[in-house]
């Protein structure tokens, strides 16, 4: 299998603590992932940024990172060109709307008090679907939409964050986006390897989240960084999948360590 694309989840994924690059889980400053990064433009294997984030903040990372494209807020976005060209997938969202729309904030945060909560400032400038942060049970919410009318959304799980980030919060905190049904990160990845021309087999995915594992449809191999294993959902999930990779270390050392397998030199010595 010739690796031409990776596709990466950032946070939690190819990104440590705070975002940054340059720390592994414990805080430690490492330098594995730049250098595995630097392997992968050296070999001419490009890369594409997937995740919750929205369109501005991945244009940003894409240039710093040296990525190919993006793929936004969990898969609603795809960017190409260095942004000058991208499209919107809609899924299964009513033609007469733009977005999902946010008066299901109130009363879907109602139903879960103290647990559920708008993920500011990160909500802003979304220009599809709706960012939150909380613990909830994923399942029960969706059947609340389709009980509510809403059978054309659902709620998606996009990986554990900080304690940080809700410290009231009795439990650990989770990342989730209320996306229109069809919308998700494998779909997105699928309409980009069609529009470049290439087959499922010529890709790799790499994430730590459910939201992620879907990708794993969608390209010949699915790399998890070992972060990815606390999450019960996600385990769940895993024997649907006949292609996936669990790495050994989390985070960025992880990261590295797949798309090492990615680069032609790596298979080589391995032969």
């Amino acid at each position: 299998m010739s690796i031409r694309i990776v596709y990466t989840d950032l946070d939690g994924t190819m990104v440590g603590p705070y975002g940054c690059f340059f720390r592994s889980e414990d805080h430690a400053i490492t330098l594995d992932p730049a250098r595995a990064l630097i392997e992968l433009h050296a070999a001419g294997v490009a890369l594409v940024l997937v995740s919750g984030r929205t369109r501005p903040q991945l244009l940003e990372a894409a240039a710093i990172f040296g990525a190919d494209g993006f793929i936004a807020e969990l898969g609603a976005i795809v960017g190409w060109d260095h942004g000058r060209s991208s499209q919107i997938l809609r899924g299964s969202m009513p033609a007469e709307l733009d977005q999902v729309p946010e008066a299901l904030l109130a009363d879907l945060v109602a139903r879960h008090p103290g647990r559920l909560e708008v993920h500011r400032p990160w909500h802003r400038g979304r220009e599809v679907d709706i960012m939150l942060l909380g613990n909830i049970d994923v399942a029960e919410v969706d059947r609340w939409l389709v009980a509510e009318g809403f059978n054309w959304l659902t709620i998606r799980d996009n990986g554990i964050i900080s304690r940080a980030s809700m410290p009231d919060l009795d439990d650990v905190p989770h990342v989730y986006h209320l996306v229109p049904d069809g919308v998700s990160k494998g779909n997105a990845v699928a309409f980009d390897l069609a529009r470049r021309g290439l087959r499922p087999d010529e890709a790799i995915a790499i994430g730590d989240s459910a939201s992620d594992l879907v990708m794993a449809g969608h390209v010949g191999r699915m790399h998890l960084v070992a972060n990815a294993v606390r999450h019960a959902d996600l385990l769940g999930m895993l024997p649907d999948y006949d292609n996936v990779v669990v790495e050994n270390a989390t985070l960025g050392t992880g990261w590295a360590s797949a798309v090492r397998s990615a680069l032609p030199t790596v298979r080589s010595a391995a032969v």
